[in-house]
This record gives C-alpha cells, sequence and structure tokens, in this order.
C-alpha cells in the first residue's frame, strides 16, 4: 500500500466519535491502497502502517496466546501496579459502570492485569478475547488506544473503525500511559473501553488526569522512602570520614557528607558491590543498604577517557546508552526525550547549536531553554562524552548509533521533526 501520511490531515480536527460512516470509509480505503476522502489523524495513520508492517490480520486480528494465571499472578505482584489499583478504581469504575464500559490495566507489553466492569460487558470483551492475560498491544490486535498509547506514551482515544481490527469497531476505548516517576519507566496503560454507543467527549480528559493522581501518589510514597532512607543515613555518614552519599536504588540522594549532593546521582543499568565509575563522581565504591546505596566517592580523579559510545534506539522501547573504555563499559536507560537527543547528536557528528537542535526536535528554533536543561542533564550523566558549543559527542569517542530494522519503528513515540525525517527516509 502507499505511505501513509503523517501530517496532520482534516480529521486531526474533527470530532472522529460523530463520524463513525466517515471512519469506516477512511479505513476501507487507506488499506486498500486507494485515496481516503480523509486523511486519518496522524496518530491513527502512523500506527495502521506500523500495524501493516506487523503482519495483522484487518479482520481478526493475530493470535496471541493469553497469559496463564500463574504467570499473570507473577507480573501483579512484580509491578508497582498494584499500589495505584485503589486510585484506578475509585476514579474510574463508578464511571465505567454507569457508562456500560471497562476499566483495564495492563503492563508495558500490553498484556491485560486487571480488568473491571459489569459482568455483561465482560462477557461482551470476553468474545473479542479482551480478557486478562490477553495481548492488546499493536503486534498482535492492532491500533487500539492501549496498544498505541504504550507506543506514542500519550493519552489517545481511538473509536470505531479508528480500530485496525474489524471486530473492534463496536467500541471505543481512551487509555493514558501510567509511569513510574522514580525512573520514568512506562509501566503500563489504564483504559476505559466499551461500546461505541455509549463513547462520552469527557472520558479521554478523566483517564488521563486519574492517571496523574496516580503516579502522583507513586510519587508521594517514593518520597515519603526517601525520607525513611535519609533517617538512616544521616547517623552512618555522621560516622564516617571523606565523601559519601546514600542514594535509593534508582540513584535519588538521601543525605550527603563532604560532597555537594546532586538530587540524583546516575547510576548505571546494572549496577553492585563493589568498585564503580559513575560520571557524576569519579571512581566510587558501592555499598548496599536497605532500600539504596553508600556511595563512597574515591576522589575526582577520572578514568581513561571513553573510547565508544553506542546509542542503541533498535527497538520500540527501551532505548539505551552504553559508554565504553579502559576502566570498563557502563550502560544506562535513556528517557524518550534523551533518546530523541541523542540520536540527533549520533547523525551530527560535527554537532547542532541549541537553536538547530530545538527545530530537530521541537520544529521551533526559540525552544533552546528547554534543549539547554536537557543537555545540561544528559551532560551530567555522560560526562566526558557530551561537548558543547557546539553540543556534540567528544571528537575522541567513536559513535556507533543501532537503529531499528524498520524504519517506522525508530523511536515511534516521537513528533521530532529529525525524527519524523529519519522513518520517511527510511
Amino acid at each position: 500500500m502507499p505511505h501513509l501520511p503523517i501530517g496532520f490531515g482534516r480529521l486531526d480536527g474533527t470530532d472522529v466519535r460523530a463520524s463513525p460512516h466517515l471512519l469506516a470509509s477512511v479505513r476501507a480505503a487507506t488499506l486498500a491502497g486507494d485515496v481516503p476522502p480523509e486523511a486519518p489523524r496522524a496518530v491513527i495513520g502512523a500506527s495502521w502502517e506500523r500495524t501493516l508492517g506487523h503482519g495483522v490480520d484487518p479482520d481478526v486480528g493475530r493470535h496471541h496466546a493469553p497469559l496463564g494465571t500463574e504467570e499473570i499472578e507473577h507480573r501483579r505482584h512484580s509491578t508497582a501496579l498494584g499500589d495505584l489499583l485503589p486510585v484506578l478504581r475509585e476514579g474510574l469504575v463508578p464511571v465505567a459502570d454507569a457508562a456500560w464500559h471497562l476499566m483495564v490495566v495492563t503492563d508495558a507489553e500490553g498484556r491485560v492485569l486487571w480488568r473491571d466492569g459489569s459482568l455483561a460487558v465482560r462477557r461482551s470483551a470476553d468474545r473479542l478475547g479482551f480478557a486478562e492475560g490477553a495481548s492488546w498491544s499493536e503486534e498482535a490486535v492492532g491500533t487500539n488506544a492501549i496498544g498505541t498509547a504504550l507506543i506514542t506514551r500519550a493519552p489517545l482515544q481511538v473509536h470505531s473503525a479508528e480500530h485496525f481490527v474489524r471486530a473492534h469497531h463496536g467500541w471505543t476505548c481512551a487509555a493514558s500511559p501510567l509511569h513510574d516517576p522514580r525512573d520514568g519507566r512506562l509501566l503500563g496503560v489504564v483504559d476505559v473501553s466499551g461500546p461505541a454507543a455509549t463513547v462520552h467527549p469527557a472520558t479521554l480528559p478523566l483517564v488521563s488526569a486519574v492517571a496523574r493522581v496516580a503516579e502522583g501518589e507513586l510519587r508521594s510514597r517514593h518520597w515519603a522512602a526517601v525520607e525513611r532512607l535519609r533517617s538512616v543515613a544521616a547517623p552512618l555518614l555522621a560516622g564516617l570520614g571523606g565523601q559519601a552519599l546514600v542514594v535509593d536504588r534508582n540513584g535519588w540522594t538521601a543525605a550527603a557528607t563532604g560532597v555537594a549532593p546532586a538530587e540524583r546521582v546516575a547510576l548505571p543499568a546494572s549496577v553492585g558491590a563493589g568498585q564503580m565509575w559513575l560520571p557524576a563522581l569519579g571512581v566510587c565504591r558501592l555499598e548496599p543498604l536497605p532500600g539504596g546505596w553508600l556511595i563512597r566517592v574515591g576522589g575526582r580523579e577520572r578514568p581513561p577517557a571513553a573510547s565508544r559510545v553506542v546509542v542503541d534506539v533498535s527497538r520500540p522501547d527501551g532505548w539505551t546508552v552504553t559508554v565504553s573504555g579502559p576502566a570498563g563499559s557502563w550502560s544506562q536507560a535513556l528517557s524518550p526525550r534523551h533518546a530523541e537527543l541523542l540520536y540527533v547528536l549520533a547523525l551530527h557528528r560535527a554537532g547542532r547549536s541549541a537553536a538547530e537542535l530545538a527545530g530537530d526536535l521541537f520544529g521551533d528554533p526559540s525552544r533552546t531553554v528547554t534543549v539547554r536543561a536537557e543537555l545540561s542533564r544528559l551532560r551530567r550523566n555522560l560526562a566526558g562524552v557530551l561537548a558543547h558549543r557546539p553540543y556534540r559527542f567528544a571528537e575522541a569517542v567513536e559513535v556507533e548509533l543501532l537503529r531499528p530494522a524498520r524504519a517506522l519503528d525508530l523511536l515511534p513515540h516521537s513528533v521530532a521533526p529529525a525524527v519524523l525525517a529519519g522513518r520517511a527516509a527510511g
């Protein structure tokens, strides 16, 4: 089929809930390779294109065996999502029940872990395979609010024939991602789904608002845990000489002595007891504590400069940067914004000014304040690897950029002009 439009079509400014017949015509023409009466919404068109690349059957989807009961329970107990259930249920289940909808919570893979709603609606969902343990990712069932929100990392409502799979056209769904505020990690999605005829324009704003309240609950618990760690750390550090910090498992500083405390210390993806080089602190020794780490700073000296950097954006999520050199290898997960920045800098080895990067990321060269703030954080985490004036990788560093096999999978959450150009170039 022809490449789908990724710009804004008329449907981007239309209330698609009021146009089920138009939506069906747009989908039918697009999948047939014809010119649709209107371009689909940009987020929907991009999702349809990804879904076609996955080989999903447009009538029934692709069969993914549901998880067994034991695996569902394991996932429930291995995620922070369970801590959010009371908030999510209080905010959404009464509304979902009144509208004959379901509230669904999935993990970051799109597997349904919890489902709340009336028996009648649950039975209707069962006929679609929309049950606990089912995969609702784009790879399994194509365009839908859950799977597509996991990709775009933004709240989304998908209505009627915007769903890729025909069997789902009688449904509407509104979903919002849930992130762990401690490290920005995507935990999963909360979704409200039900019959298309009962759709309400306030559903998506409500789901988004309740998701933010739930994330706020996690944030409050996190700071309470840091305070508890601080009460343990203060007497411990008082008896130590030299420079030391106590941080939680995510690197958030609880207390420090002999060194200016950073709000957060960037820890590698794999951290353990023993000697380690941390970009912001130099050579350190890490000792485990209940709920965190004691970091003894050995000095500000730096080991020999890094010689190689690998920016890995080859997967739809889980992007990383790995720094290697004589001192060893150090890897860290990247946030969506930092993944975009390092992707652009890896493409432009000669460097980019703040204005050029603002254009690359936002299409607006005036947004230099945001760019400089993000790069300041990156440079603290990657000391000696990134230079400035212009912003670039250090000249002595070999840089490898790992891209996805399919251009469509390049940072699929991103709407940055530089990333859109990378996808279009194939």
